[in-house]
């Protein structure tokens, strides 16, 4: 209940200043949370990212007030945060699919996104078994793209770009770096403010591995939560990931490091009922 209060004071807090500068860090304290740990938090429940929800809800209330004044569109770029009126007309254009001057047509059909709120969720009906590893750093063999979370692109490209490898024969390759013969998924370099991060598909391999045509990265040190996952992909481990954000944090004294997290991938029929698979996320005490 207190982690659900101090959501609902986060929102509040970025409701009552869409007009203003507004600072993650400042938005985070209010959560009594680290930045990462809320923009994490946030994107993880709501399906965007702070940075564009914020966006979309200064675009709605622009169109809002476009709509039913007859104030300036210049006026309505700067008290939203855009520098110019290019820079809004394009982000308006984007959002409601017109310019800002069409928003006063009579008739004329806008979008809104509405304001965010989070509701208090009791289950406790299912056990949720978790264990802390600690682990030293590791070096990664694999191949990476970088990706945007912003519009959900990362939901979208990411099983894609598993589709690619599987079928031109990097998985394949990529096991035979490997110390065991498990592949990851690994978000990396996540920056919540750019929404953008790195994704690996990797394998753990001998730090004196040559990589051929393939990449390397070092996963440092950590404490990990570990998760497993039994059933068919992609929703089974999907449903894992909402209870960690939604049940696992807020009841624990727990939270993200920031770094990267994976999800660790044994061979088998990943269609099967009883695939089992894992996600490792780097955490801390409060």
């Amino acid at each position: 209940m207190e982690w659900l209060i101090r959501m609902k004071n986060a929102l509040d807090y970025m409701e009552s200043r869409m007009t203003g500068p507004l600072r993650i860090e400042e938005i985070a304290a209010v959560a009594y949370v680290s930045p990462f740990h809320f923009q994490r938090m946030f994107s993880m429940l709501t399906g965007v990212t702070v940075a564009d929800y914020i966006r979309k809800r200064r675009l709605t209330l622009a169109a809002q007030e476009l709509a039913i004044s007859n104030i300036r569109v210049l006026d309505v770029a700067l008290k939203y945060g855009y520098d110019s009126p290019e820079s809004f007309a394009k982000a308006f254009r984007k959002a409601h699919g017109l310019p800002p001057s069409a928003a006063r047509e009579p008739g004329v059909q806008l979008k809104a996104f509405p304001r965010l709120s989070f509701h208090l969720s009791l289950k406790g009906d299912q056990e949720m078994d978790y264990k802390i590893v600690n682990k030293e750093a590791f070096t990664v063999i694999g191949k990476s793209m970088e990706v945007t979370c912003k519009d959900g692109e990362n939901f979208r490209r990411i099983p894609q770009f598993w589709n690619e490898c599987n079928e031109d024969g990097t998985s394949d390759k990529l096991i035979e770096f490997g110390l065991r013969e498990e592949w990851l998924g690994i978000c990396m370099n996540m920056n919540m403010e750019t929404e953008m991060l790195s994704y690996w598909i990797g394998v753990e391999a001998d730090a004196s591995t040559d990589p051929q045509a393939y990449e390397t990265a070092v996963v440092p040190a950590a404490t990990w939560a570990v998760f497993k996952s039994v059933g068919a992909m992609p929703d089974a481990i999907q449903g894992v990931w909402q209870r960690i954000f939604q049940e696992w944090f807020p009841g624990t004294g727990y939270e993200h490091t920031g770094g990267p997290e994976f999800e660790l991938y044994p061979p088998g029929d990943t269609s099967a009922e009883d695939y089992v698979c894992e996600i490792w996320i780097p955490v801390m005490k409060k």
